[in-house]
């Protein structure tokens, strides 16, 4: 056997005992929000080098979307090179030629942070060095280099224990000194959310996002399945209980502005929003439209994600295709979003009577025939008096209505 190979064997023996590391934990004080960023590979898979993602850094804080919160300029795989004679990790120096140290010296001078991916195999999804066996040393170098943000996925894991195996990452990342952000990457194989909150900042709670919003097809053998927006929002609004400030349910990446439709798109976000989901952008921010801009920098929508009373949002009624979400916010705030899945516009009459309830998670009553409520619709921007009559509204077919609902004083509004 190889040195290589009993080094693998050898982890992977590791990870099948019991950890004996259990007084580490994640670093704390991060993602108390939702983390918010971009990363290379819905757009560009492996074709990634240096002076894209410097392009990239650029485009984020000249376009405005650092502004409104995106920081993480996230490099995913395919970034590798081999490891050198004492096992470390080297980055390609065809792709990267100044090395990461200083590519994440130039983002870090952007006013932006940093993030990398690896994996707990063997190997990446894409055939390169994973850690395992390598989880310390990996974890130093990040920290040299200045990482930010890690993204640890779970491909060529034969064998291998999922909680143990990112556990022992975690403890790495404590041990070598710098604040990483963790995104556990293993598709909700094995419910990370009933285990991870320990463990990482976020995890992702379903397979991965195609640029599609509702995928029907099944592929046959070992091929790629990705998923449609709708499998995902289905598979994640029920998690809802496990999502909170340091620890988030995460849907995968955004596919806005990758090929989807205008109204599309605005859903996707909205209700991505209304998940407190990170939001992680996936597109080419150096070449958006002006459609795609106005969708990712709408600040009165992102700061429904990025409400600090950090509940995840989730589906109240459904009926023939129309959806109605609500998310509790902060100082006694709430979001509701009406979504139409039909391909078709519907005609909806929203009656405030039906949209009374109560959150056990946040224990807090939405009671607007109690209480009064002003409406702002955070797509147009406008102010649409109070929430004391019933109105009947148009939604275009995959499209969102989106409301804050912010209490006021009964007592001193005008009649």
């Amino acid at each position: 056997m190889n040195s290589k190979l009993t080094i693998c064997a050898l982890a992977i023996a590791a990870l099948s005992m019991p950890s004996f590391s259990s007084h580490a934990q994640k670093w704390e004080d991060l993602a108390k929000t939702p983390p918010m960023g971009w990363s290379s590979w819905n757009k560009f898979g492996g074709n990634i080098n240096e002076a894209s993602i410097k392009e990239i850094a650029d485009a984020m804080v000249s376009s405005g979307l650092a502004d409104c919160g995106y920081v993480y300029v996230n490099i995913d795989d395919c970034w590798h090179g081999q490891r050198d004679a004492e096992g470390n990790i080297q980055c390609s120096t065809e792709k990267f030629p100044s090395g990461m140290k200083a590519l994440a010296d130039y983002i870090h001078d952007k006013g932006l942070k940093f993030g990398i991916y690896s994996d707990a195999g063997c190997k990446t999804c894409a055939g390169e060095p994973g850690s395992l066996g390598h989880e310390y040393q990996d974890a130093q170098t990040y920290a040299r280099w200045g990482v930010d943000y890690l993204k640890y996925d779970w491909c060529n894991t034969a064998d291998q224990n999922s909680k143990g195996s990112y556990r022992l990452m975690r403890d790495a990342l404590r041990a070598a000194g710098r604040p990483i952000v963790f995104s556990i990457c293993e598709w909700g194989s094995s419910k990370p959310w009933e285990w991870a909150q320990e463990i990482g900042h976020l995890w992702r709670t379903t397979g991965d996002i195609g640029c599609m919003f509702d995928n029907d097809k099944v592929y046959g053998g070992n091929y790629w399945n990705p998923l449609g927006v709708l499998q995902i929002l289905d598979k994640n609004e029920p998690l809802r209980q496990y999502a909170g400030p340091g620890h988030w349910n995460d849907p995968d990446m955004l596919e806005v502005g990758n090929g989807m439709s205008v109204n599309e798109d605005r859903a996707h976000f909205t209700l991505w929003c209304m998940m407190a989901a990170p939001l992680i952008l996936g597109n080419d921010v150096r070449s958006m439209s002006d459609e795609t801009k106005a969708i990712l920098t709408n600040r009165d929508v992102i700061a429904v994600d990025q409400d600090e009373l950090g509940v995840q949002g989730w589906r109240f009624i459904s009926r023939e295709g129309v959806e109605y979400w609500f998310k509790p916010l902060v100082d006694d705030q709430w979001a509701l979003c009406v979504f139409n899945r039909n391909r078709e516009s519907k005609k909806v009459d929203l009656d405030w009577n039906d949209l009374t309830t109560y959150d056990v998670i946040s224990q807090r009553a939405f009671k607007p025939t109690v209480n009064a409520y002003t409406i702002k619709n955070l797509w147009t921007g406008k102010d649409e008096g109070k929430a004391d009559k019933n109105r009947t509204v148009t939604i275009p077919g995959r499209d969102v209505l989106l409301y804050r609902l912010t209490p006021v004083d009964r007592a001193n509004l005008k009649p």
